[in-house]
């Protein structure tokens, strides 16, 4: 069980409370095609200092560590709120552990006043490791040329940095890319299944970055898990909130003069999804946990916890919209729109078949 300290148990209710005055479903299906982010709602997270939980005291950070974020993320994704928060949060951890000095003290402040990021890291093979990658950085008197494509890069149109994978010399390398860097035509808009995310295909042809801006570390490992525990508390959330998107229908509707939620064939996998609920908040805060105190398990219990989160998620929001008859198969269905980020978050690094396959030597090898 994590244990909260005083901070972050005020995120935690900071949190809660925000993110249920923030994110009305009206709101939500307002922001569906929008062209630019709701600067507002990105500002009051940067004036409350989400943006600089987990970063580092010396570049006006909180100091706290990735896991400090869980409950804020976990938060926003009750209410399926988008925005480029857990980008830039990642990026901010991104360049703290694989950043120079010179980087680190340029982008760090800049990030907790507000600035975005993002990464560029799956490219159109779609492979989920991610050091399997076609896109290279030639160096040329000190220029990185670069070239390949890009794919899923989330507000990248409002990002004023991409950090990128490449190969340099055959090696996997982290490089930062500015936003003025990028030619004009080089992006374009991605038709996904969430459509609360704003996702893009970055075309790296044609972009030229100095040779300074190649981070000091690649540590694509660190990356993945951060993300997969991102991912975890937004299905976390996700689950709470389709579930209470089903009580309340079940609980409304009637036939043959009885309320729906009284016949066993919907009572059941309702209480299945209760259940599921519960283990992927325990799966999500012992990875927490485990993340916090540096434990060597902490792999393993992120995997356990995507791998569980994907398959209970998907399947509550698959419910939701049976449970809603003929309506829920219409876009007018708010358990749409949860089963949509359930699907998104489901094959983002890796769905359940696949962490199932990587967790058998992990398990087997804790074992011996």
């Amino acid at each position: 069980m994590i244990k909260f300290t005083d901070e972050q148990s005020m995120l935690l209710e900071t949190a809660a409370d925000f993110c249920r005055n923030h994110g009305p479903i009206e709101k939500v299906r307002a922001s569906l095609d929008a062209d630019d982010i709701d600067r507002g709602l990105w500002q009051e997270m940067s004036d409350l200092g989400w943006l600089g939980i987990n970063v580092p005291e010396e570049y006006g950070g909180l100091g706290l560590d990735i896991s400090s974020i869980v409950p804020v993320v976990e938060s926003m994704g009750r209410y399926l709120l988008g925005s480029p928060y857990v980008s830039s949060v990642l990026v901010a951890e991104c360049l703290a552990s694989c950043g120079s000095d010179s980087q680190r003290s340029e982008w760090l402040p800049k990030i907790v006043a507000g600035t975005i990021g993002t990464f560029a890291l799956t490219e159109e093979d779609g492979s989920w490791v991610l050091d399997d990658i076609e896109a290279v950085g030639t160096v040329s008197d000190q220029t990185l040329h670069l070239t390949g494509t890009k794919m899923f890069v989330t507000d990248a149109d409002v990002a004023d940095l991409i950090i990128a994978s490449v190969k340099i010399d055959g090696a996997v390398r982290l490089v930062l890319i500015e936003r003025n860097q990028i030619p004009p035509g080089n992006l374009s808009r991605e038709v996904v299944i969430d459509q609360t995310r704003r996702s893009f295909r970055l075309n790296l042809d044609g972009i030229e970055i100095s040779a300074s801006q190649v981070l000091a570390g690649s540590d694509l490992k660190a990356i993945e898990l951060n993300s997969m525990l991102m991912l975890c508390a937004e299905m976390s959330g996700g689950l709470t909130g389709v579930l209470q998107v089903i009580v309340e229908y079940l609980n409304t509707r009637k036939a043959f003069n009885r309320l729906i939620g009284s016949y066993q064939s919907l009572k059941h996998p309702s209480a299945d999804i209760v259940l599921s609920l519960e283990a992927a908040k325990s799966h999500l805060y012992y990875a927490a946990t485990l993340v916090s105190d540096g434990d060597d398990n902490a792999e393993t219990a992120i995997r356990m916890a995507k791998a569980q989160a994907s398959e209970a998620f998907a399947f509550a929001g698959d419910r939701a919209v049976q449970f809603h008859g003929g309506f829920g198969f219409t876009f007018e269905c708010d358990a749409q729109l949860f089963l949509r980020r359930a699907l998104w978050c489901q094959y983002q690094h890796g769905d359940e078949n696949y962490h199932c396959r990587l967790l058998e030597p992990l398990l087997l090898d804790q074992a011996v």
